[in-house]
Parts: structure tokens; C-alpha cells; sequence
């Protein structure tokens, strides 16, 4: 009987011991459950390092830098939280362009962002490691940015800012409601890749309907309102491409146009915003912002450029700016207002 009251009594002070000991696991795990993953700590202090080379800052340009990072946001990669931008501006000039693209060629990015044609053109040349988008470039073929739109290839891909049918719509636009105008003027940098393409595109659409095309050359932005002023008399209208030069300066040939009375036609919405008639174009705020969703899916689900295809902007529509038409003694026609699409957004009053 003694031992078995001794047995019964070790057996009890065993359980006692088991049962203080899960009690104690069970609080030592309580703090352990609330503490984050090992996974997710790693995910949160991701770091995404982004460098932007953008040839100048003027409206279009800087609109589609808004959209880019915008969509980075939106898909939580935040500036100044878990992202760093390295913005570099080479203020339209080429060998600070390709400064930029070598400093950012020895830096440790996770993507570049080339913004305009000189810019994406020196990234590429310079970038061979880090994935590269582009914005805001004309005709990334001829610019021989990548080799195929379907397949690019290699580190890059990126959108085109032009469809090849917008300048064919705004001069068709220009025929067949402005029969007055028979000499369209264009101011142009001739050293522009982008410009030159876009010039040719236009002449090819005038010559169609009868009308000539004139040239004023320039080669940087202080020469814009001198190259405006010396289309006066010669021509019946202005027109600008998407010319990096030229828009810098394009104040001056809103200005002209204003106190000549000169029509004056541009190949973004920026311009027509500011002063501007008339334009076939887009958003370049949304331009910018179908980038960023690229550059989401490199930086997020490790997509490869090379497997991305190049993209233009789809959904053209007529611009107009009445303010503008009346400063240039337009007299806008219920023709003119139902050639826009979207009257609510591309009316501009």
C-alpha cells in the first residue's frame, strides 16, 4: 500500500511539472504568434531604387514623370517611403545627357526610366544591367532604342508617345475646315530624331490635300520666337511636333500667334492647353502612368522587358482650346466642335 501512495504521488508531482511546462510554451509562444513573419518583414523593407534621365523639363515631359510615379503608388511603391528616385534634368543639353547616363550606368538601380528620345537613346546605350523603360520617344525603330515593338529584347521596352495616324488627323483636320490656310509653318530642331519623323509625317499628309510645308530651323530654345517670327508673311499657320527644343520655347510662338492672328496647331495636349488650337493627341500625365504600370510589373512580379511589348496611345481625340481660337481669330464652327469626341474633356473653354 506504501508504495503504491508513493508511486501515486510521483506520478502527480509529474503531471504538475508537464503541466507547468506546456503553460509556460504556451505563454512563451503568445509574443512569438504576434511578431511579423520573417517573409513579410523582408517585403516591407524592400527598397526599390529608380533613376529618371529626362532630356528638359517642360509640360508634356514632366506630366508623363507625374503619371509614372503615380502609378508607382498606386501599387504601393512609395517615393520617399520603401522608393528612392534619382531625377536627373540634362536641360536639353546632349553632354550632360550622356553624363547622366553614365553616372546612372554605374549606380545600382532595380529600373531606368529614359524620358524623351536623347534621353532613352543614352540610357541605352550606357544601362547593359538594370531593366529600362522609356516615355515620351516618337519612333523607338528608327531611333534604334529596340529592334522590334512585339519582341523588343534585351533590357528595354517602354511606350511610344505618337501614333502614326495623329498628325495624319489634324492635318486632315486643318483641310477640310480651314481652307484659307494653304502654307503651314513649322518650327523644327533638325537635330531632333523625334521632330524630323514626325515633320516628315506631316508634310506627306498636307502635300495630300495641296498644302505646302515651310521649315524655320532652329537649334536650341532661344531661337524658337525668332524662327516663329520669321514664318510671318510666309505662312498662313504654325505647327510643332513633339520637339523637345520647340516646346521649351513654344511661349514665344504663342505669343506670334496671338498678336498675328496666326492659327497654331501642336502635336500635344500641353501646348494646346497652354495656347495652343488645336491638337489630335492624349494625356501625357496618362502616358506616363501606362509606364509606371510597366515598371510595376518588372519591379513587383519580375517581368522582363525584353518581354514586353511597346506600346502608343489608342484612344486619340481632337483637341481644342476656344480660348485660343478667339486670341488667333479662329472662328470655331459646330464642324470643328463635332469632329471632338469627348466635348466634356477635349473642349477646352
Amino acid at each position: 500500500m506504501k508504495k503504491k501512495a508513493l508511486a501515486s504521488l510521483v506520478l502527480s508531482a509529474a503531471l504538475m511539472l508537464v503541466a507547468a511546462g506546456c503553460g509556460q510554451k504556451a505563454a512563451d509562444k503568445t509574443p512569438a504568434a504576434s511578431a511579423p513573419a520573417p517573409a513579410a518583414t523582408a517585403a516591407a523593407g524592400k527598397t526599390y531604387k529608380v533613376a529618371i534621365s529626362q532630356i528638359v523639363e517642360h509640360p508634356s515631359l514632366d506630366a508623363t514623370r507625374q503619371g509614372f510615379l503615380a502609378a508607382l503608388k498606386d501599387a504601393g511603391i512609395v517615393e520617399g517611403t520603401n522608393l528612392k528616385v534619382d531625377f536627373n534634368n540634362a536641360q536639353g543639353d546632349q553632354t550632360n545627357n550622356l553624363s547622366i547616363a553614365q553616372k546612372i550606368a554605374s549606380a545600382d538601380n532595380d529600373l531606368v526610366l529614359g524620358i524623351a528620345t536623347p534621353s532613352a537613346q543614352a540610357v541605352v546605350q550606357q544601362v547593359k544591367k538594370a531593366p529600362i523603360l522609356f516615355a515620351a520617344v516618337t519612333d523607338p525603330l528608327a531611333a534604334k532604342i529596340v529592334s522590334s515593338v512585339d519582341k523588343p529584347g534585351g533590357n528595354v521596352s517602354g511606350a511610344s508617345d505618337t501614333n502614326p495616324m495623329a498628325v495624319a488627323q489634324l492635318m486632315d483636320f486643318v483641310a477640310t475646315n480651314m481652307p484659307k490656310i494653304k502654307t503651314v509653318g513649322l518650327v523644327i530642331n533638325e537635330g531632333e530624331p523625334n521632330a524630323v519623323i514626325m515633320a516628315k509625317n506631316a508634310e506627306d499628309s498636307l502635300t495630300k490635300h495641296g498644302i505646302k510645308l515651310v521649315k524655320a530651323p532652329v537649334t536650341n530654345t532661344s531661337e524658337v520666337k525668332q524662327a516663329a517670327q520669321s514664318l510671318v508673311g510666309r505662312a498662313d499657320a504654325f505647327l510643332i511636333t513633339l520637339d523637345n527644343t520647340v516646346v521649351s520655347g513654344v511661349d514665344g510662338i504663342i505669343q506670334i500667334a496671338n498678336d498675328k492672328h496666326i492659327p497654331f496647331f501642336s502635336s500635344d495636349r500641353d501646348t494646346v492647353e497652354k495656347g495652343a488650337f488645336a491638337t489630335v493627341g492624349f494625356k501625357y500625365y496618362d502616358h506616363g502612368y501606362q509606364v509606371g504600370q510597366m515598371a510595376v510589373e518588372i519591379l513587383k512580379n519580375g517581368k522582363k522587358p525584353a518581354d514586353m511589348k511597346v506600346t502608343v496611345p489608342e484612344k486619340l481625340d481632337l483637341i481644342l482650346n476656344l480660348k485660343a481660337a478667339k486670341a488667333q481669330g479662329i472662328e470655331v464652327t459646330d464642324a470643328m466642335k463635332n469632329a471632338v469626341k469627348d466635348k466634356e474633356k477635349n473642349i477646352i473653354q
